[in-house]
């Protein structure tokens, strides 16, 4: 503990110096943070992804140096201040956690996040929803959405019916397209597609932000190959000559 302490009371003086000394660091505000700020985190998150420990720490601390970044600006202004922000934390973390902290008896997770519910709307949270920012990007908020309105029932019974909706909304995309719809109901049955499947992964355990990731990441990789291993330009090769590329940087991905 000491180490730990030590270490961030010393990002807390380096913060100062940068502010009082670094014209770089003087010159910054809370909005010229921000992009930077949602730069580090998705960052992080492709770390996570890669399960890189060494580029999680590095980024992890990145992320750590911004929110110090923030609570020396709202010092300044005599609005937070680093302390201010650990000590409501730490009690919102306690008052939460009335089964750690208090007398409450759980026995599992799924209750554990019930109870977090019924705790944000005693604080005065007005909407069950009130925590889902709206920047956020939006399969994830899909996701957030219908996790924490299961919290309060409004959730299907089985899977089955889960991905019966899918087929529904999969169906209901077709006709449109079949009767030649404008554009916005096109975009209209697609969302609902995309959100009855990320409903249909909670179901099933997967999150579908990290699913489509992988994915994205797995696709990048093989086209890749595809353009390394190119006899010719791809704009001169048949869609079979790439296709035939593309199994054979399947094959070397699973070795």
């Amino acid at each position: 503990m000491k180490r730990k302490l030590k270490a961030f009371k010393e990002l807390l003086h380096i913060m100062d110096d940068l502010r009082s000394q670094c014209p770089w660091d003087m010159k910054q505000d809370i909005h010229s943070l921000r992009n930077l700020s949602i730069e580090e985190v998705y960052e992080l998150a492709d770390a996570i992804v890669d399960e890189d420990w060494e580029g999680m720490e590095e980024e992890l601390g990145d992320i750590l140096l911004h929110i110090v970044f923030y609570a020396k600006i709202g010092d300044e202004k005599s609005e937070f201040d680093i302390a201010s922000i650990i000590e409501k934390l730490n009690k919102k973390m306690i008052n939460r956690h009335p089964h750690i902290y208090g007398n409450v008896k759980v026995n599992s997770s799924d209750e554990v996040k019930k109870n977090w519910e019924q705790l944000k709307k005693q604080e005065g949270k007005k909407s069950v929803l009130s925590g889902v920012p709206n920047s956020l990007p939006a399969l994830i908020k899909a996701y957030r959405m219908q996790d924490k309105t299961a919290q309060v029932g409004f959730e299907w019974d089985t899977r089955d019916q889960v991905w019966e909706k899918v087929v529904e909304e999969i169906g209901e995309l077709k006709q449109e397209v079949d009767n030649n719809s404008p554009k916005d109901r096109l975009e209209d049955e697609f969302g609902d597609i995309l959100f009855a499947l990320v409903n249909y992964a909670r179901f099933i355990g997967v999150d579908p932000e990290t699913a489509l990731e992988r994915t994205n990441k797995k696709f990048k990789s093989r086209f890749e190959f595809i353009e390394k291993e190119a006899p010719k330009p791809l704009e001169k090769m048949t869609l079979q000559e790439m296709d035939d590329l593309w199994n054979k940087a399947k094959i070397i991905s699973r070795e």
